[in-house]
């Protein structure tokens, strides 16, 4: 190789380099941005020195109440909700090779969605009860949605219609317990369903922001891991990879964050889906996604419950304004996936 051409390339892995850190502390400047208009904006407007009197503890008159009580905890409940949405969305979508493989598609928010339905409206259950019940079916449907797809490993493709195919029973089982719910558990189970933040507090937040502290760092550990498996499996094999393993990891660890989000927060439509893709547009191909994605994913879950709150005449579960922004781009997908023969 000419020396012309090792500096062109060291030219253009130091631009890359400069992109992504670049683009990571936009987003975070981003993030911070909208998590501080949340807390100063609504129904009424505190001024910022007021909001940083409460953020520090201090008693401020009315301000105390709306942004310690209610605020607060709504935007941090978005911020790691959305963390753990981009993160685990690309994991999947890295590791499987396919910008369908998310969450929302292979049936595990469906599995959540189901088990809390369930909880909801058959055991009469709130709170801890039906997160418990959510968290449990996400990791159930997990390894269900992993073990029909094993044969001599693990295919991409199949884990994805064998995921589909188990969404599609489990939507509807949703769709039949819904039916025979009383009115009143009927829109309960409605408003988890849709992904919603309302109600937030701090005792919501907090499994989230742990479940977030123990599984991100197992994802960012084996993040050049992932990295290779896109090579194909027989490639990152002979680069020392150890596939089923760094998959059955990668697995777990994201079920754990998008089980203890969904959770909290509801299974918020399309997070997951499109943080990913979005953070490859802006940071590039090359090197790791799961941190541009998790701001990403952050960023979403924010700016939409905003604007669900204030942007239209009346108000949205964040679901709802996620579901509208990430239809258009599933349709988008199979069209592509269709004109390019089947191959997404």
């Amino acid at each position: 190789m000419s020396v012309s051409t090792v500096e062109t390339v060291t030219r253009g892995r130091v631009r890359r380099a400069y992109r992504r850190r670049a683009v990571i502390v936009v987003l975070a400047v981003l993030i911070v941005l909208v998590f501080a208009v949340t807390l100063m904006a609504g129904r009424t407007f505190y001024p910022p020195g007021d909001v940083v009197r409460v953020v520090l503890g201090q008693d401020v008159p009315g301000a105390s109440f709306t942004v310690g009580r209610l605020r607060l905890p709504r935007a941090a409940l978005a911020v790691v909700a959305g963390l753990c949405f981009g993160i685990a969305g690309v994991t999947f979508q890295t590791m499987l090779r396919n910008p369908l493989a998310s969450p929302d598609i292979i049936g595990i928010t469906s599995g959540a969605g189901a088990a809390a339905t369930f909880a909801i409206v058959v055991l009469s259950l709130d709170g801890a009860g039906v997160s418990v019940f959510a968290i449990t079916a996400g990791l159930a449907v997990a390894v269900a949605v992993y073990a029909l797809s094993f044969k001599n490993g693990v295919s991409g493709i199949r884990l994805i219609l064998i995921g589909i195919g188990i969404a599609a029973m489990l939507d509807s089982a949703t769709a039949y317990i819904l039916d025979q719910a009383a009115e009143w558990d009927h829109q309960e189970a409605m408003r988890w369903l849709a992904g919603s933040l309302n109600g937030a507090t701090w005792d919501r937040v907090v499994p989230v922001a742990v479940a977030l502290l123990v599984f991100s760092p197992v994802l960012l550990h084996r993040s050049r891991d992932l990295e290779a498996l896109q090579l194909g499996d027989d490639t990152a094999s002979a680069l020392g990879v150890r596939v089923d393993r760094t998959r059955l990891v990668a697995i777990i660890g994201a079920v754990g964050l998008i089980a203890f989000a969904i959770a909290a927060a509801g299974p918020i439509s399309f997070v997951a889906f499109l943080s990913g893709p979005i953070a490859a547009r802006v940071v590039g191909p090359n090197g790791s996604l799961l941190v541009p994605s998790a701001l990403v994913g952050a960023l979403l879950v924010l700016a939409a419950d905003f604007c669900g709150q204030f942007a239209f005449g009346i108000r949205y579960p964040v679901g709802v304004v996620t579901g509208v922004l990430g239809a258009p781009y599933l349709v988008y997908l199979i069209v592509r996936s269709n004109r390019a023969g089947g191959s997404l």
